[in-house]
């Protein structure tokens, strides 16, 4: 399915969280993680400037609405809620 973000919104593919910390310990899936707060850009609605596919973006940690579209998820993020553009 193709999703298109309408107005001054973006969809961003959310980078996974490690699963090893830095010293080799492996997390186990109950584990508390944070959320992650970068992603790749993958649709850019109309009225969002400043940002475009492909683009690494840093966004706030509870922002955006979480969907689920075949079996992956997404965020779909407000221009409020996008923070930076990472290079």
């Amino acid at each position: 399915m193709k999703i298109k973000p309408l107005g001054k919104r973006i969809v961003v593919k959310p980078f996974k969280q490690e699963e090893k910390t830095e010293g080799g310990i492996y997390l186990p899936e109950t584990a508390s993680k944070d959320k992650p707060q970068r992603g790749e850009v993958i649709a850019v609605g109309p009225d969002f400037r400043g940002v475009k596919k492909g683009d690494t973006v840093i966004f706030a940690k509870y922002g955006g609405t979480e969907v689920e579209i075949d079996d992956e998820e997404y965020l779909i993020l407000g221009k409020d809620d996008v923070l930076a553009i990472a290079e």
